[in-house]
């Protein structure tokens, strides 16, 4: 009982975090348990389209000069993280399955004349989701990256490069069997 509690006091003040801030527009939102929303005073700008769902545990970085646009008809599972330093916009009708990981940044590092590196410094490039993509179970996406429309992006893949629209990429892997003596 005292948790349920808890867990909607939490939704309520997340709820009021997004509605204070200027910058931030959205329609119809679920929050889960534990969502987080971390929004930089000077952040660009927020919107969030009709019919957002966001499950448990869920945590959104939006920083200075930064964008995060997300589309009609979002879902997003338990454990997922935007971190947005750029720009990261979701088209409509998309859906993250558990523990997708969005990053359009990087640490800077320099490798001569010794390796050093960044640790509050970034490169930074946009992600562009399109529209009716799903995003398996710890699937991963790095900067600079754009996922076309219509695509379904395989359970743990990590996603470096574009991918078309109309496509299903897939992460291959072996097991290896090793009988026991």
């Amino acid at each position: 009982m005292l948790n349920e509690i808890l867990a909607k006091i939490q939704r309520r003040n997340q709820i009021s975090l997004l509605k204070r801030h200027p910058n931030v527009s959205f329609k119809e939102i679920r929050l889960g348990i534990n969502d987080h929303f971390i929004l930089h005073e000077n952040l660009n700008k927020v919107t969030i389209g009709s019919d957002a769902n966001f499950r448990n545990y869920v945590h959104i970085l939006v920083e200075k000069n930064s964008t995060l646009e997300i589309g009609d008809h979002f879902f997003m599972n338990n454990f997922c993280s935007i971190n947005c330093l750029e720009h990261i916009s979701i088209g409509d009708h998309t859906l993250f399955g558990e523990n997708v990981k969005l990053y359009d940044h990087n640490h800077l590092y320099q490798a001569q004349p010794e390796f050093k590196l960044f640790h509050s410094e970034f490169t930074k490039a946009p992600i562009r989701i399109g529209s009716n993509c799903w995003l398996g179970s710890n699937v991963t996406v790095l900067k600079g990256v754009t996922i076309g429309d219509n695509s379904i992006i395989g359970a743990g893949c990590v996603i470096y490069k574009d991918i078309p629209s109309n496509t299903t990429v897939i992460n291959h892997q072996d097991l290896m069997l090793k009988e026991q003596s």
